[in-house]
């Protein structure tokens, strides 16, 4: 799975079908519908903050090469001192730094890799955070439609505790060893072997 907005799926396959029953059997369908219009909402604007950022971060990446590039061709056209006089008498030659500071094509890969990248998460985290908020302002343009999701968002919270709960109360009947008392045995077993 993917950590940037726009690429965001349903993390369990689990709680996504309890999620559809509880749509089915505790919201009328307009709330249905309302749900379906707030969702849209935050994946149009996860997708466009990421293209917009993507967009703006190839841009700063760009003016960023242009600017290291016209540095570049300015220091190379001055004439630079080749060596230091100190107060004594001593010389000391100064190095040469157009090697280091020459832009070449992997700067540029790496620049327009690192700006494009984070330009799609930003962008794309942004546009979640203002998808979120439409779609809030969504669901709540309707008082009624807004108490029927909250309660059908609870009663599905707890379909959800009673489930694990249920799980939970498993693994104490059954009473298999734990990876850890396994881990013991071994830990024991390899001490007996190494003693002998």
């Amino acid at each position: 799975m993917s950590i940037f907005a726009a690429f965001r799926t349903s993390p369990n396959e689990d709680l996504a079908k309890i999620g559809e029953e509880h749509m089915q059997k505790d919201l009328k369908p307009q709330d249905r519908e309302l749900l379906r219009k707030a969702a849209s909402k935050v994946s149009t604007h996860a997708s466009l903050g990421s293209l917009l950022g993507l967009g703006l971060g190839i841009a700063l990446a760009y003016r960023i090469r242009s600017n290291r590039v016209s540095l570049y061709n300015a220091m190379k056209v001055v004439s630079r001192p080749t060596e230091l006089v100190f107060a004594n008498g001593t010389r000391e030659t100064i190095p040469d730094l157009e090697p280091y500071i020459r832009p070449t094509r992997w700067g540029d890969v790496a620049t327009y890799a690192a700006f494009s990248l984070g330009g799609l998460f930003l962008g794309g985290e942004m546009g979640f955070i203002t998808g979120t908020a439409a779609a809030s302002n969504t669901i709540m343009s309707d008082p009624e439609s807004k108490r029927r999701i909250e309660d059908a968002f609870r009663m599905f919270q707890a379909d959800v505790m009673r489930r694990q709960l249920t799980a939970l109360e498993a693994t104490i009947e059954d009473r298999s060893p734990s990876s850890w008392d396994k881990l013991k045995d071994q830990a024991s077993g390899l001490v007996s072997s190494l003693k002998e």
